[in-house]
């Protein structure tokens, strides 16, 4: 730690690294004690984020244990299944997605079918730039497990052939059961599943079609009903694929197809996902052809695009200051407009408030020099977890703490921002 952190900000880093310390295996980092005992893909990385100022050794070996789930399309799951944990420690476990019957699975790792945003080479980088050293062991494996994820969402999940990739189940979100999923999951028929009711049932229903065709890219693109271009992937996926044209230069590869692919993203991002007259990105329904009227959070996320134009960064800051978000929360950012009906200030992504979609907005926000913005998310970040610790997530207008305790990507959020803090 350096001189620049003042107060119980040190106390803060100290806990933390504790956090980090206790949720780690030997080969990864579970989300949190108990409750969530296996790798999810876009925890892991938040946590490399994280692990690269405390221990980059850990850092590094995260993103390598990940990747060892990745199939022979490409494709990282959204879940590599922890052997020594018993098989129904957590639903869905490996019996719902039954990978190891599917012939591009890796061999002797139990994974899910489904992926999350790629966040994977924006950490990668962010790891090399923390310890000021291009590790070839590290990078040498892992440049090209890179490529090929991108690859295959260049490939199989460019469904509306724009440049964008297609969610093809809400949980390739990451905000698992966002009100902007509603319109196209009361299009899935959830009848011969009965696991908890409501959209649980359409979210097994999903699972099985994609089951049952074996995964493939033309199930999903032809015949698949849940078929969305989302403003969080696409913008995670856009600055990762901009990490991987640095990460390019530093193996020694050739940067030109990522930055083609970058330039091909941020266009597509602009033309199908902008809504000018709401002021925000939407996502899109592919199988409606419409963007969907809900406003949250990922509307924010293109703010992660270094080339966003000044007139649609302005217009974000706006919103996201107004009463619709930041403005009458006490504990910014809402994941879902307050003023909507479908905003619940207690219900996992229809509302509440959480560390790492803080964390992507600041980032962005750094990125267009929104000092203000930046400033906000940076407290209203560090408040939170002073205030309850490092929960999963947190009510947005008094700040208490919901949902699983010492949470990995909370406590490896807050380390970043604090290295922030004390860099010159």
């Amino acid at each position: 730690m350096g001189s620049r952190l003042i107060g119980d900000e040190t106390a803060l880093w100290a806990a933390a690294a504790r956090v980090l310390d206790a949720n780690w295996t030997g080969a990864a980092t579970v989300p949190s004690p108990g409750l969530y005992p296996h790798q999810w893909s876009w925890d892991s990385a938040f946590t490399g984020i994280g692990l690269a100022h405390h221990r980059p050794d850990r850092a590094e070996a995260e993103l390598l244990s990940l990747f060892r789930g990745q199939w022979a399309t490409g494709m990282v799951p959204h879940i590599v299944f922890s052997s020594t944990e018993p098989r129904r420690a957590y639903f869905p476990g490996p019996e719902l997605w039954l990978s190891a019957a599917q012939p591009a699975a890796p061999h002797g790792v139990d994974t899910s079918g489904l992926t999350q945003p790629p966040l994977q080479a924006l950490t990668a980088l962010h790891v090399v730039r923390a310890t000021g050293d291009v590790d070839r062991a590290f990078l040498a494996p892992l440049y090209p497990c890179l490529v090929a994820q991108h690859a295959y969402l260049a490939r199989d999940r460019d469904i509306g052939g724009s440049g964008l990739v297609s969610l093809c189940h809400p949980w390739e979100s990451g905000l698992d059961d966002s009100p902007a999923w509603d319109p196209p999951l009361a299009a899935v028929d959830p009848r011969g599943v009965a696991y908890a009711g409501g959209d649980h049932d359409r979210y097994v229903a999903l699972v099985g079609g994609m089951r049952a065709a074996g995964y493939r890219a033309e199930y999903l693109r032809d015949d698949h009903p849940f078929v969305v271009e989302d403003p969080l992937f696409n913008a995670v996926y856009l600055a990762s694929t901009h990490a991987l044209a640095e990460l390019a230069d530093l193996v020694g590869a050739d940067p030109r197809p990522h930055r083609e692919a970058a330039e091909r993203i941020h266009d597509a991002l602009l033309e199908r996902l902008w809504d000018e007259s709401a002021g925000c990105f939407r996502a899109r329904d592919l199988r409606t052809g419409r963007l969907i009227r809900e406003t949250t959070v990922s509307g924010f996320a293109p703010l992660l695009d270094p080339e966003l134009p000044d007139g649609i960064v302005r217009s974000l800051a706006d919103l996201l200051l107004s009463a619709h978000f930041a403005g009458a929360a006490g504990y910014p950012v809402p994941t879902c407009d307050i003023q909507s009906e479908a905003f619940d200030r207690g219900a996992y992504w229809r509302g509440p408030t959480w560390v790492n979609t803080n964390w992507l907005l600041w980032a962005g926000a750094r990125a267009h020099g929104l000092g203000t913005v930046a400033d906000l998310l940076f407290g209203s970040t560090v408040r939170l977890v002073r205030q309850s610790g490092f929960r999963e997530y947190f009510d947005p207008f008094d700040g208490s703490g919901r949902g699983s305790h010492d949470f990995s990507w909370s406590a490896a959020l807050v380390l970043d921002l604090l290295t922030a803090r004390r860099a010159p």
